[in-house]
């Protein structure tokens, strides 16, 4: 980055733009840097940081540098330079030198891990369902690129990029909840119907409560009718005793 802030202030003098392309390939994978179109060249060269990539001149063969052997290849038509295999160590500004174009062109790849398995979870918290979605092992690679999202009718999904989202055993259970996780080379998705997070006895367990507590209101109402209507019985008792 210090060179790369030294280059920058050759803007002043016009020697070289300091306009940099952001590109992103996966570990493993490959990324195409890509140079100005409609441009005959005669001499290439593809610069790692200072470091060479590909060096090519007019009737000549392409020459490859370490650690870039068997792995690049460079269109000398297009002047067009791929990276295959990606490791981290690839990660860096990269260039391109010619006296067929004007400013040089600096790019910067970050090769990011492609994202894990992922996992969709619910557990039943007494009449809330909590659904959690997370990675099976969280990449150290780029933690800042990973987003998070869910898809659903409902309005616990809108933009929430949270790891976890909140349902009620009231709501319909026949919804279809979908997790989302990407980041810049790859995606990952879950999904879960919330009637399988319910257990089938937690309902038989809330009509039993639901019936107990039917039945106990009706026998405290039998039983106050029941004790009004003995108060009532020994008040005319009482008056037919009296007179």
């Amino acid at each position: 980055m210090g060179v790369f802030g030294v280059l920058c202030l050759l803007l002043h003098f016009g020697l070289i733009s300091c306009d940099t392309e952001n590109l992103f390939g996966a570990v493993k994978g490959s990324v195409t840097f890509k140079s100005p179109p409609h441009t005959a060249f005669k001499e290439i060269i593809w610069k790692k940081h200072k470091d060479k990539v590909v060096e090519w001149e007019e009737n000549s063969k392409v020459i490859h540098f370490p650690p870039f052997q068997e792995r690049v290849h460079l269109d000398t038509v297009s002047g067009h330079l791929t990276i295959f295999n990606l490791t981290l160590s690839d990660e860096d500004h990269y260039e391109i030198e010619s006296p067929s174009i004007k400013d040089n062109i600096i790019f910067f790849l970050s090769v990011v891990e492609p994202l894990p398995p992922l996992g969709l979870n619910c557990t039943l918290i007494g009449e809330s369902i909590m659904l959690q979605c997370g990675l099976q092992k969280h990449p150290t690679n780029h933690p800042e690129f990973i987003n998070y999202s869910w898809n659903c009718p409902s309005v616990q999904c809108q933009n929430n990029s949270e790891t976890e989202v909140y349902f009620k055993t009231t709501d319909d259970l026949s919804k279809e909840i979908h997790c989302l996780v990407e980041n810049k080379v790859s995606e990952r998705k879950s999904s879960v119907v919330l009637a399988t997070c319910v257990p089938e006895d937690h309902f038989k367990r809330q009509r039993m409560l639901i019936i107990a507590s039917v039945a106990l209101v009706i026998i405290c109402i039998i039983v106050l009718l029941y004790m009004k209507g003995i108060l009532r019985f020994g008040r005319r008792t009482d008056r037919t005793t009296s007179s």
